[in-house]
């Protein structure tokens, strides 16, 4: 081969990138040795590295974790904002609904979505032992519409009630999805929700009863393990805890039940999540999680039982 041969052969190999075969390029991935462009290119401590070398080197690096086990992802408040935004929806279809039923006067229906009223959606989801509708046909908890246990932790009378519940959410909620990372955080408020319904279900019999309250209640008892857990002040936290007790009972039409129920739910729940041993941490804070839930399905059960024996 000639020396001309030579020249031709090694100018018509000019390396391209591997993603973007119209590109010369003669920087190479410091990982694959493969040929990048300056649009696949990613800094690395020597060098640059291809997108691919990137993510499969991001999913050998171990996440951080919170102080309680959670992953660090919830310091981003995402479940925080979507449960926010799930409540603040289901709102709308309240105002909605009394809208379009018709039975309110346009004079009436400013104060009625403002401070609060029943309309056919809180109707539907609110937490309520038993009751008749209008086609002598039975509905409530104790008729099998086990749901309103849950659903009536996203309904509000009103958009003061919505507001203030939303505004602590906003507060205690990205704090405790800080701490315990998003699905720990999720199961926390959920469950607390579901035992201030339970609550409600066991000791205040007929009576309809909404409000993410039982939530807020629950954040609030488990911040308190947390901080103790972690040697922070509490006082500003029992402050709060009264504050909230004497509205509770001072203002008529507060579910008394329905908070102290959270609150008894959320502690439980903040106390096993706080307390959990490192070794073995998973696993016994999910079974803290399971024994509160299955107290909660027993207690649904034996109510369910006097109410329809």
């Amino acid at each position: 081969m000639s020396e001309q041969e030579t020249g031709t052969a090694d100018t018509s190999a000019v390396p391209v990138c591997y993603r973007h075969p119209r590109r010369e390029t003669y920087v190479r991935c410091v990982r694959c040795d493969r040929p990048i462009c300056p649009d696949c290119m990613n800094a690395a401590s020597v060098g640059h590295q291809c997108p691919d070398c990137v993510h499969e080197g991001s999913r050998s690096v171990r996440r951080g974790q919170t102080v309680f086990g959670g992953d660090t992802a919830g310091e981003r408040g995402q479940v925080t904002r979507s449960l926010i935004a799930v409540n603040v929806a289901m709102w709308l279809l309240t105002v909605v609904a009394v809208v379009l039923s018709g039975a309110y006067r346009p004079a009436e229906l400013g104060q009625l979505i403002a401070y609060g009223g029943s309309s056919p959606v809180t109707n539907w989801g609110a937490v309520v032992d038993l009751f008749r509708y209008t086609d002598g046909s039975y509905g409530g908890v104790a008729a099998g519409e086990y749901y309103r246990l849950l659903t009536a932790g996203f309904l509000h009378y009103g958009l003061l009630h919505l507001a203030l519940n939303m505004y602590a959410l906003w507060l205690l909620g990205r704090e405790c999805e800080r701490l315990l990372g998003r699905w720990r955080f999720l199961a926390l408020y959920l469950l607390a929700g579901v035992g201030g319904a339970t609550a409600v279900y066991l000791f205040a019999p007929n009576t309809a009863t909404v409000g993410a309250s039982g939530s807020i209640f629950g954040l609030i008892g488990a911040l308190f393990f947390f901080f103790r857990r972690m040697k922070a002040d509490v006082r500003g936290l029992l402050g709060l805890l009264a504050l909230n007790l004497v509205i509770t009972f001072w203002v008529p039409g507060i579910s008394i039940m329905g908070h102290l129920g959270g609150l008894a739910a959320g502690a439980a729940i903040g106390a096993t999540f706080a307390y959990a041993p490192r070794k073995g941490r998973l696993a016994v804070q999910l079974g803290g999680l399971a024994l509160v839930a299955l107290l909660l399905v027993l207690a649904v059960i034996w109510r369910t039982g006097q109410l329809t024996g």
